[in-house]
């Protein structure tokens, strides 16, 4: 692999690894986050039954969603992309920035109407990562794989 190929696995993995502690922290807790419990100005014992596991599956679904994907990206990065199939340095950044962009869009919407503050930091270095691993992905394909070796060559 070279330099620019190597970089970009780099970033795609350090994304997924976000992915996957994002999804780990979601999926393992029994009450809402911090943030949600100012979101709500409400504590979590103060919230009646039904709408805490209402929470707490909302909570487990994201947080299944970061795993999945992360494993998705994983699978890709290990296969397809290190081969230089240009189809996968696509997918794994689409994948990604979806997971991340409708993340983003949900913790935007509470930040903007409540007196929370979400953790957007992690979402935005997650998709900046993502960026910089397609834009060295594109470098790459440019100035080391002959075009009659590349996938999508016909």
């Amino acid at each position: 692999m070279q330099r620019y190929s190597r970089c970009s696995l780099a970033c795609h993995s350090l994304a997924a690894l976000i992915l996957v502690a994002f999804g780990v922290v979601y999926l393992s807790r029994s009450e809402f986050m911090p943030y949600h419990a100012a979101a709500m100005e409400s504590d979590w014992a103060s919230v009646d039954g039904g709408t805490q596991q209402v929470l707490l599956a909302l909570m487990r679904a994201l947080g299944g969603a970061c795993i999945g994907v992360a494993v998705l990206v994983g699978t890709l990065l290990w296969g397809p992309f290190r081969r230089g199939e240009r189809w996968a340095t696509l997918a794994i950044p689409m994948a990604g920035l979806l997971l991340c962009a409708t993340s983003l869009y949900a913790q935007l919407g509470v930040a903007l109407k409540t007196a929370a503050s979400p953790p957007m930091l992690p979402v935005l270095v997650a998709g900046a990562l993502l960026l910089v691993g397609l834009w060295l992905s594109w470098r790459w394909r440019r100035r080391h794989v002959p075009s009659s070796a590349r996938s999508d060559s016909r």
